[in-house]
C-alpha cells in the first residue's frame, strides 16, 4: 500500500494503517508486545535492543489520531532491528519492540507524562516535569518527531496505564532478564541500545537545520559504560568509513542512563545511525545502501565481540539489579 500524506480537513475520515506498517488489534499487541531473537547459545557478553523500531499500529489509534498515517511514522527508528539482525548469529540476543514509539516510548521513565494530554489530574507518582515531557516526548508522546500533535482529544489516564502495564513493563522485564542472564554467564554485560536519527536537526533540536554525522555514540558523557568500550566502538565505525560523534546531539536516553552501571559490570552504549545512510526519509523505505549498512553493523558487532571484555566485569558473577 502506497499512501501520500493526508491533507484532508475531515476529522471523521477513515484512516489506514501507516505505509510499511502493520495494522493490529490493541489486545493482540498487548499479548505480544516484544520480540526476542535469541542465538542458539549466547557466546558473547552483549545484548542488543531496539526500543523505537516497532511498526505495529493499533487501528483504533490510527483512526483516532490527529495526523495522517505517514506523519505518524516520523518518530520510528525505521528498520533498525533489521540493521542489527546480524548480531544473533554472532551469539548475542536482540530485543525489539513491536509497538511504535508514537504509541508508547520504552526509552523513557515508566510514568513520564504530560498533564496537558489528559482529561483528569495525574497521580502523584507521575513525573510531569522532565525535559522530555516539556518537549512532548514522554512515555506517551504528545507529538511525533517533527512536533506535530498526535491526538485530537484528551486521553484518560486509564489509557496510559494500560499501555504502560502491557507494553512498557514487558519490554523492560525482557531487557532486565537478558542483562541478568548475561552477567551471570560472563561476569559483565554490554547493552548496545540501537536507534536511528533524522539526517538534519529539527526545530526542537539544538542542531536545528544542521547536517548530522553518520553515527552518534552516547555514553552519558562517560558515565554509562567504560571508556574502552566507547573508544573501541568509535575506532571500528571510523575504520568502516563512518563519521562518528560522541554525545552530541544524543548522549543516551533513559535506557542508557538507567541500565548503565559500570561499577557493577553493566555497561550501556547508545548508537544512533543517520537515516539518510540506509533509507529514504520521506518515503520511509529502505534505500539501495541498506544492505551495506546492515553488513557494516554486523562487522561492527563482530569486531566488538572479538575483544576480551572480562576485565570490565564487577568481579562477581551475579545480577547487578
Amino acid at each position: 500500500m502506497d499512501l501520500a500524506p493526508d491533507t484532508t480537513e475531515d476529522k471523521n475520515e477513515t484512516r489506514s494503517v501507516p505505509t510499511g506498517a502493520s495494522g493490529i488489534d490493541e489486545a493482540s499487541l498487548f499479548e505480544h508486545p516484544v520480540i526476542i531473537e535469541r542465538p542458539v547459545s549466547q557466546g558473547i557478553p552483549f545484548v542488543f535492543s531496539s526500543p523505537h523500531s516497532g511498526r505495529c499500529y493499533p487501528e483504533d489509534f490510527v483512526r483516532g489520531s490527529n495526523l495522517d498515517p505517514v506523519t505518524l511514522r516520523r518518530s520510528e527508528d525505521c528498520f533498525v532491528e533489521e540493521l542489527f539482525g546480524g548480531v544473533v548469529p554472532l551469539g548475542a540476543p536482540l530485543l525489539h519492540a513491536r509497538f511504535p514509539r508514537a504509541y508508547l516510548d520504552a526509552n523513557r521513565e515508566p510514568y513520564e507524562l504530560d498533564p496537558t494530554m489528559f482529561a483528569e489530574p495525574l497521580p502523584p507518582h507521575v513525573n510531569t516535569r522532565s525535559l522530555r515531557v516539556a518537549g512532548g516526548l514522554g512515555t506517551i508522546a504528545r507529538v511525533v518527531a517533527d512536533s506535530a500533535e498526535i491526538y485530537r482529544e484528551p486521553l484518560s489516564y486509564a489509557v496510559a496505564e494500560q499501555r504502560i502495564r502491557h507494553l512498557y513493563m514487558p519490554f523492560h522485564e525482557a531487557l532486565r532478564e537478558l542483562l541478568e542472564q548475561t552477567i551471570r554467564g560472563f561476569g559483565c554485560a554490554i547493552l548496545i541500545d540501537c536507534h536511528s536519527m533524522p539526517s538534519v536537526g529539527g526545530p526542537a533540536d539544538d542542531d536545528n537545520g544542521f547536517d548530522r554525522p553518520d553515527i552518534v555514540l552516547g555514553d552519558r558523557y562517560g558515565t554509562s559504560c567504560a571508556a574502552p568500550i566507547t573508544a573501541e566502538a568509535e575506532r571500528i565505525l571510523k575504520r568502516l568509513g563512518y563519521s562518528v560523534a560522541r554525545n552530541n546531539p544524543y548522549a543516551g536516553g533513559f535506557n542508557t542512563e538507567h541500565y548503565g552501571r559500570p561499577a557493577q559490570g553493566l555497561h550501556a552504549l547508545q548508537i544512533e545511525i543517520n537515516r539518510a545512510l540506509y533509507m529514504d526519509e520521506w518515503k520511509l523505505e529502505r534505500s539501495e545502501n541498506f544492505v551495506r549498512v546492515r553488513d557494516d553493523m554486523a562487522a561492527f558487532a563482530t569486531e566488538m565481540a572479538e575483544r576480551d571484555w572480562s576485565s570490565l566485569g564487577a568481579g562477581l558473577r551475579g545480577a547487578a539489579f
